[in-house]
């Protein structure tokens, strides 16, 4: 029979290397010194921008990141450190986390993963600043629509103009 201890570590690996595996990208932070209800804050935020956080025993995380292929980020893992695995958009989570370590100075961004790169603190940060994906999409379709109106206008112009030369030679005619 197993003991408890073990039991909840096997399940925390379980749920790491499960998170890892349906994530599209994650951070690990080092959270010491923020209060429960600030932990609470930032939880939350997460969630609302499709992720969240998870704390582990450093050695549990440790092992479970060494078995996925991201033995890159092991080193980092040092003191109370929280993984953020992203299911949904990166840069709306690193917005997040950006923001929230601005505020409090003790959540310590250290690392990241994005698509098999390594994301150092510049990085996050970089990632951060980008625009969202909404507002990429917006742009494309500006962009997309712009040589349509400067048709339009062109054309509309030429009809003005060649509206204007009629009149002219109508009031030339009756003049």
């Amino acid at each position: 029979m197993k003991k408890i201890g073990l039991i909840v570590k096997e399940a925390s690996e379980n749920r790491i290397k499960n998170n890892l595996k349906d994530a599209g990208a994650f951070f690990i932070v080092k959270y010491s010194g923020l209060s429960s209800p600030d932990m609470t804050v930032l939880r939350q935020q997460l969630k609302l921008s499709g992720a969240n956080l998870f704390v582990a025993k450093n050695s549990v995380a440790r092992r479970a990141l060494k078995g996925s292929g991201f033995e890159a980020v092991v080193k980092t893992i040092e003191g109370p450190c929280g993984l953020i695995f992203v299911n949904e958009e990166p840069v709306a989570a690193s917005k997040a986390l950006y923001a929230f370590s601005k505020d409090h100075e003790q959540l310590k961004l250290e690392v990241g993963f994005l698509e098999n790169k390594v994301l150092g603190r510049q990085d996050i940060e970089t990632l951060s600043k980008l625009p969202s994906k909404e507002t990429l999409r917006a742009q494309l379709v500006m962009l997309l629509n712009s040589p349509i109106s400067g048709l339009a206008v062109t054309l509309k112009r030429v009809l003005a103009k060649f509206v204007y030369c009629l009149d002219q030679i109508r009031q030339k005619k009756t003049s």
